[in-house]
Formats: structure tokens, C-alpha cells, sequence
């Protein structure tokens, strides 16, 4: 019989000076890791990886909001009026045109809504979003953003992590690895889901190469946000118990199989559950909120109570120190943004859903006075064509679009870059969803050309090669 616990001794002076070597090694690299100069942006120990990082640069945000809107709403209906569509609705349109994703070119067809100018700054909002034109002056609307793909999965790999292919870090998990986050009790990157996950499924909030405590964590609406959250132990001293006896079994795997990523990150992971088995229950929690809160949300309303509680959690969330939060849009029965057909519909059950609790967000946060620290994005993968598909429909359009930043650092009341007469083509400081990036990681106080990650051979970032702060959004 063989006792596994026994080794046999090394035989020679070589094979003693090579073991030990690694051993001289760890002691120079222990101090070296010690000087938090030295270190890299996240903790080498995967358990300690979430814990709050000062920016290198002054930062005007410290958490982000964003506001993604699944499918592509479009710009000439939302945030950049065109007369000329209405001039020659009907027409053919009287520009060449690219093979658009179907193929499939109408005549011109003008927006179905009006414009007013909003807010003291006077920018033209369409009446899809009369609460969200109130909040005008806090806005920063950029319509000249493209993106370099026109087919849905590809666009959203490529907003949410600069790259169109599967398997990239999302820009949530960068932010947390750069910064990680000032709530110990809940995820550092948070995704709401309301209904809808968006073509390319759950790698749009993925981790990538970055070690997997940055991964996106998903929340369901409700009052469980996150399944079998809520502890079976009868008292709190076998809960402390059980959690103790687990960290002894976990220090002592790890001792015997080294410190590996997945291991690291399993045994963090596991502690931030436990954890969380208090706080999410009180973070979804909303009988603290006042009637007035809930129903500037649009809580209890049919049409805005899925959103606008997303929202509100979403306030709860930065409130807590989460650093990253993300919401998905819920499902009406079609499509999301997506209107190849029936615009009119389409568009304004998604815009119904929507307004009202965005508006409540972004003023219940200026009223906390959160904004000035809670950078919150609006944004879909691309837009759509002035003309129509199918009739009453448009297709996508990466080529010129409208987002809207607020809050965090940014000049509201501002209006930048321009597309054509039609509201095709980005023709005035067009940008790519890159410079998007750039700006959210400056605003956050990191150079977006120094949060690089070793991989493949090469220090790979968020932005790529490219990417360039929006100076002229900037407070």
C-alpha cells in the first residue's frame, strides 16, 4: 500500500536548488506584490479582486448606469429630427444607399412623431419621450455614433466589449477590474434583466479573459432578484458554522492544488453569495421608498411598473457602492426596438415603457444629489434607415445613430456631431462606439490606453488600438 501523503525526497543537490528556486522566486515577488504600485489593477487573489481601487486620474463618476435599448431605436424618431423627411415621404429616396440587413429599400418614410425643443437648452426630443425631454438639460445627446456592424449579435458584442466576436470582456468587467467596487455585499457588475436577453445571450456581459470574479451578474425583477438567495439555516449561529467549515475545506483545497483563477474565483464567489443572502433581499426590497418615489418611477403602473422598478433598484444599487449596473428592456410580446414593421406600435410601447422611469431615475439621482457621481449611458446597438421596410417599418442602420449620455462628468444641454439631411450617414464628428468607451473609462478616471490585460500574446484593452475621449460632452 502506498501512503498518497508521503513524497520521496529529492535525490540531488540539482534537483533541491531547482525546487527551491521557485521558493527564492515567491519571496521577491510577495514583496514586490506588496507595493501597490507594482500590482496589477486587480488583486492577484481572485477573493480580494471586487475590492475598491482608487482611479489613477481624478474621476468624475463612480458608477455607471446603463441604460441599453435592445434592437436599435431610431435616431429620426427619438433625438434627431429631419424635415426632409417629411418633405418627400413617400419618395424614393434620393441618395445612394448600401444593401441594408434585408435588403429590402422602401421610399422615404418620415418620423410618425413631432419634435419640441426641451429644456432651457432647447434640444429637439421627439414626443416618444415627453418625461425624458423634461430632463433635456442634463443630457449630452450624440448623434453622430456608428458602429461596424449591422446584424444584431455582432452589434451587441461589439457595444458592449469594442469587439463584434464572442468571448471578449464586457465593459462592465473592465470597469470593475480597473476599479472594483465599493459594496462588499453584492456583485461589483450588476445586469437587470427585465425580460429580454439580447441576441448574443449572456456573453454580452461576460467576463472575456479577465478573471471570472468580474463577470456580469444577472438579476432577475421581483422580489427574488436572485434564485435560492434566501438562507434554509434555522439560526444564524449554524449559518456562521457551516460558512466556517467551508472556508477551512476551501483554504485547504487551495493549499494542496495552488492558487488557480477558477478556484480563486469560485471560493469569492461563494463568500459574496453568502453574503448577498442579507443584502438582496433588503436591496429589493422597496417598502422604505416613499409613495412619491414609487410613483415617479412609474411603480404600480401597468405600463412602466417592470422598468421603473429595474430603475429604482438601479439607484439602489449605486446607492450601495455597486459599480457597474446594467438594464435589459422587457419583453411586450415583440420584438424589443426592433420594428421592421409596424413602427408606429413598436416604437411607442417600447418608448411608453421606458420614459417615465428613465425621467424618475435620472431626477430621483440629481435629487440625491447622485448624478454629479452616477454616469448614466442611453444606448442601442445601432439605429435605423430613413426609409422605410416593409411599408411602415425600418431597417437597421449602423452608420449614424443617436445616444444620449447624463450625469458623471458630462456638459448637459449638449448637442454633438450630426448626420445628412436624412439621417443616414454620421457627416459631423462622427465617432465609433470606441470613443464611447474612451470617454466612460476617462470619466471614471482611467486612461483607456493603460487598462490593458495580458493576452494572446499582447496588452489587450477595452478599446482596441483605437478610441479617443469626447472632450467636447465633458463638464
Amino acid at each position: 500500500m502506498h501512503c498518497h501523503r508521503f513524497r520521496p525526497g529529492l535525490g540531488t543537490r540539482r534537483e533541491w536548488l531547482q525546487t527551491a528556486a521557485n521558493g527564492f522566486g515567491s519571496v521577491a515577488l510577495a514583496a514586490l506584490l506588496a507595493d501597490g504600485t507594482l500590482a496589477s489593477p486587480a488583486d492577484s487573489n481572485a477573493r480580494n479582486a471586487l475590492a475598491p481601487r482608487q482611479p489613477p486620474s481624478e474621476a468624475k463618476a463612480r458608477n455607471v448606469i446603463f441604460l441599453y435599448m435592445d434592437g436599435g431605436p431610431s435616431q429620426v424618431d427619438t433625438f434627431d429630427p429631419k424635415p426632409r423627411l417629411a418633405q418627400e415621404h413617400g419618395q424614393p429616396i434620393k441618395m445612394k444607399v448600401p444593401p441594408t440587413q434585408f435588403d429590402d429599400v422602401g421610399t422615404v418614410l418620415k418620423s410618425p412623431w413631432k419634435f419640441h425643443n426641451r429644456g432651457t437648452s432647447g434640444i429637439p426630443v421627439s414626443d416618444l419621450f415627453p418625461q425624458v425631454g423634461g430632463c433635456a438639460d442634463d443630457l449630452a445627446v450624440i448623434r453622430s455614433m456608428t458602429a461596424d456592424f449591422s446584424e444584431h449579435t455582432n452589434a451587441n458584442y461589439f457595444l458592449h466589449s469594442g469587439s463584434g466576436i464572442q468571448g471578449r470582456p464586457s465593459m462592465g468587467a473592465w470597469v470593475t477590474y480597473g476599479l472594483g467596487s465599493e459594496c462588499l455585499n453584492l456583485p461589483g457588475f450588476v445586469v437587470l434583466n427585465s425580460g429580454m436577453i439580447p441576441p448574443g445571450g449572456l456573453d454580452c456581459f461576460s467576463n472575456g479573459f479577465l478573471p471570472a470574479s468580474f463577470q456580469g451578474s444577472l438579476f432577475a425583477g421581483g422580489d427574488t432578484p436572485v434564485a435560492d438567495i434566501r438562507r434554509i439555516e434555522a439560526t444564524d449561529r449554524l449559518q456562521a458554522n457551516k460558512l466556517a467549515l467551508l472556508r477551512r475545506l476551501d483554504a485547504g483545497i487551495a493549499d494542496r492544488l495552488g492558487r488557480a483563477d477558477a478556484l480563486e474565483s469560485a471560493i469569492g464567489n461563494y463568500e459574496l453569495a453568502a453574503r448577498m443572502q442579507t443584502a438582496v433581499p433588503e436591496l429589493a426590497d422597496l417598502s422604505s421608498e416613499s409613495p412619491a418615489t414609487l410613483k415617479m418611477y412609474g411603480v404600480g403602473e401597468p405600463a412602466t411598473d417592470v422598468y421603473g422598478r429595474q430603475c429604482l433598484i438601479a439607484r439602489r444599487l449605486v446607492e450601495r457602492g455597486v459599480r457597474f449596473v446594467e438594464l435589459l428592456p422587457q419583453s411586450l410580446g415583440f420584438d424589443r426596438w426592433d420594428q421592421h414593421a409596424n413602427l408606429l406600435e413598436g416604437h411607442a410601447k417600447n418608448a411608453l415603457a421606458v420614459d417615465q422611469p428613465i425621467a424618475g431615475l435620472l431626477k430621483d439621482l440629481k435629487s440625491r444629489g447622485l448624478l454629479d457621481s452616477t454616469l448614466v449611458v442611453w444606448a442601442g446597438e445601432f439605429g435605423r434607415t430613413p426609409m422605410a421596410q416593409g411599408g411602415n417599418g425600418r431597417d437597421h442602420n449602423p452608420f449614424g445613430f443617436s445616444i444620449w449620455l447624463a450625469g458623471g462628468g458630462v456638459q448637459g444641454g449638449t448637442v454633438y456631431g450630426a448626420t445628412d439631411e436624412y439621417g443616414y450617414y454620421a457627416v459631423e464628428n462622427k465617432l465609433q462606439i470606441h470613443d464611447l468607451h474612451a470617454t466612460m473609462l476617462h470619466l471614471l478616471g482611467i486612461d483607456h490606453t493603460r487598462l490593458t490585460f495580458r493576452f494572446g500574446g499582447r496588452d489587450v484593452r477595452l478599446t482596441d488600438v483605437h478610441g479617443q475621449v469626447i472632450e467636447e460632452i465633458l463638464a
